[in-house]
This record gives C-alpha cells, sequence and structure tokens, in this order.
C-alpha cells in the first residue's frame, strides 16, 4: 500500500471510527443515567411502600431485616416537601408526614443491593460498548478498504502506464546521450552554446528519469542495514568531478540505518547535486551526522521560501522543475525519513531525521 494510500484509509478509519465510537459512549453514557435515574424511583418507591404497611400496621414478613430502618421524628420548625429523598453514601432516607402534625416517620434504607445492582449495571454497558467498538472497527475497516478500491485501481492504471511511458523513454535518452557525447568529440561542435545547451536537457531529462523509476518502486521497498557514510563519500566523489571547484567537508561516521538502497542513493544523490549546483563559487558543501540525524549544509546563496522547496512543481530557479524535491520527499515518507530545511543568509541545511 503506497503512503497516500495508507494516509487516505487512515482518514477514512478514523473518521468513521470516532464519530460511532463517540456515539456507542454518548448512547451507553446517557442510558446509563436513564437507568440509574429508574433504579432511585424504585429505590424512593420501595421506602413508600415500607411506609404504608406501617401505616397500616400490616405484617412485615416481606421485607428483609436489617436493610430498612424507621423511627418518628419531630420537626415542629421545619416542613418538609413530599417529594424529599436523600441519597447518602451508605443508605438513603426519606421523611413521611404522618396524621399527627409535627411528626414524620423516617425511613432508612441501606444502599447496598442498589450499589451491587448500579455496579452490574456498569459492567454490563462496558462489555456492551467494547464489543460494539471492536465491531464498528471491523466495520470502518472493511469500509475503509472497499472504499480504497477505486483509488487503488486508478493507481495502478497510472503506474502501469507511468512505467511503461518510463521504459519507452529510456531507449531515446541514452540514444541521444551517447550521441551528445559523439558530437561532444567533433572539433567543429566544440564550444557550442546550441550543443551545451540540449547536453543540459538531456542532463535533466536523464535524472528526472531515474527518480520516477525509483519512486515506481515504492511498493516494493526492500529495507536493509546501510552505512550512509559510505553511501555520501561515493556520491561526492562523483561530484567532486563534475564540481572542482566546490570544496567538500566529509564528518559523516558511524551512521548505520535500516533503508532501501535506491530510495536513500537517490535522495542524498538529489540533495548533495543541488547543493552543489546551487551554490556561490569557490564555496563548500559540508555532510556531517549527529545520532540518528544527518546533515547537508551548503554555502548558500539562501534558499527563498524553504518551507515551500518540497512541494510539487515549486521552483526558484528557472532551471529547475522541482519535481526532483518531490521526488526526495515522497521517497523519504515511505521510509518513515523526517526531512527539515534551515536557510539563513551564511549557509542551507538539510537535515535527514531516521527513526
Amino acid at each position: 500500500m503506497h503512503h497516500h494510500e495508507k494516509t487516505a484509509f487512515l482518514k477514512f478509519f478514523i473518521t468513521y471510527f470516532v464519530s460511532v465510537a463517540v456515539l456507542i459512549l454518548a448512547a451507553g453514557f446517557f442510558y446509563y443515567l436513564q437507568i440509574q435515574n429508574h433504579l432511585l424511583k424504585a429505590e424512593e418507591f420501595s421506602i413508600i411502600e415500607y411506609a404504608r404497611h406501617i401505616k397500616m400496621h400490616e405484617s412485615m414478613d416481606e421485607y428483609h431485616k436489617g436493610i430498612f430502618h424507621h423511627k418518628f421524628v419531630k420537626k415542629p420548625n421545619k416542613h418538609i416537601d413530599i417529594r424529599n429523598f436523600t441519597v447518602l453514601n451508605d443508605a438513603f432516607i426519606k421523611y413521611i408526614p404522618t396524621k399527627h402534625p409535627g411528626y414524620y416517620l423516617q425511613i432508612f434504607k441501606k444502599k447496598k443491593d442498589f450499589d451491587t445492582g448500579l455496579w452490574n449495571l456498569k459492567i454490563k454497558i462496558i462489555f456492551i460498548q467494547i464489543f460494539l467498538l471492536l465491531l464498528f472497527a471491523y466495520i470502518s475497516y472493511k469500509l475503509a478498504k472497499n472504499a480504497l478500491k477505486p483509488l487503488q485501481e486508478s493507481i495502478s492504471t497510472l503506474d502501469k502506464f507511468a512505467k511503461d511511458l518510463i521504459h519507452d523513454l529510456n531507449t531515446p535518452v541514452t540514444s541521444i546521450g551517447l550521441n551528445m557525447k559523439l558530437l561532444a568529440k567533433n572539433p567543429n561542435c566544440a564550444d557550442n552554446p546550441a550543443l551545451e545547451r540540449i547536453k543540459k536537457s538531456v542532463d535533466t531529462i536523464s535524472e528526472l528519469h531515474e527518480n520516477l523509476t525509483i519512486l515506481l518502486q515504492e511498493e516494493t521497498f526492500q529495507l536493509q542495514q546501510l552505512n550512509l557514510c559510505k553511501i555520501t563519500q561515493e556520491i561526492v566523489q562523483t561530484q567532486q568531478q563534475i564540481y572542482p571547484n566546490i570544496r567538500f567537508v566529509q564528518e559523516c561516521s558511524n551512521l548505520t540505518v535500516k533503508l532501501n538502497a535506491h530510495a536513500i542513493k537517490q535522495i542524498l544523490q538529489n540533495i548533495i547535486s543541488n547543493a552543489c549546483k546551487y551554490n556561490v563559487t569557490g564555496g563548500y558543501v559540508k555532510i556531517y551526522n549527529d545520532d540518528k540525524a544527518l546533515y547537508i549544509q551548503n554555502s548558500g546563496p539562501k534558499i527563498d521560501n524553504p518551507e515551500k522547496i518540497f512541494d510539487r512543481a515549486y521552483s526558484s530557479d528557472e532551471r529547475s522543475s522541482g519535481i526532483g524535491l518531490d521526488i526526495v520527499n515522497r521517497l523519504a515518507r515511505a521510509m518513515n525519513i523526517e526531512i527539515q530545511v534551515k536557510a539563513d543568509d551564511e549557509s542551507n541545511t538539510f537535515t535527514l531525521t531516521f527513526s
């Protein structure tokens, strides 16, 4: 599954599941409050029924001993609302008026059975909610998978088209490159500005071709332990031949990470080549590491809008299409690499943080 497919899947799954989960939890909570209120009403009614038996001098055998207690109390200076019903930590209390003015029947009922019933209700609701959450998590997963199918089919079609196109481009690009090398050996074509422009265009197409080839392998990335310092040294050796006026400083040591070899080489190749290409005369490129982070720094000029350079097709330089860094960013996300860019008047620094 591609990174964007995973993102779409998670967004759909989380949105649907969280919405349903909130409804399930809210329904459980309000159901609990409703049943709790119903149980309280039942407790109050049982106290009233107990009081009726006392007033009518009826048999009390049906009531469990020790649960109910009563006594007559005098409240001469205080009116007690007939709806009174007090809930204490261990008992319910209700005052029932009698035929004697100022006297009330005070009835206590222990809460033990009520608390047990309420606890059992809580456990029942929690288990039902857990079951419903698991059920709807499974339903959310299935719905998210089904919702992704049209997207996956479209992406598969586009990937197949892109792979076929890149494969068909390989032959003409290689042919143009070889013919450019032959023309460069011809004395009549030496220092020809038109040929130089064509050569740069061919180099750009070749670089884009290589980037896209690596990107389309994202789904089948094979990860392995790689020494990034060794890879950067190989890239620097190549770049030194292309940019002999750039001073390279290598301070990378003991940085081994599990990555895809082709993808990380392409990422580093793009960043280091850009650090050389967009540099000042007689500038430098410095590569160093700190724990699980790799830093690639060049002497400028300052990058405009560093927060936008990974956006597709964004470029502050007319010589660049802007696609290269977008591909770098996508490859990095596929391998959980965090890339940050810091730019000031003295230098630009790319930071690659590995998980």
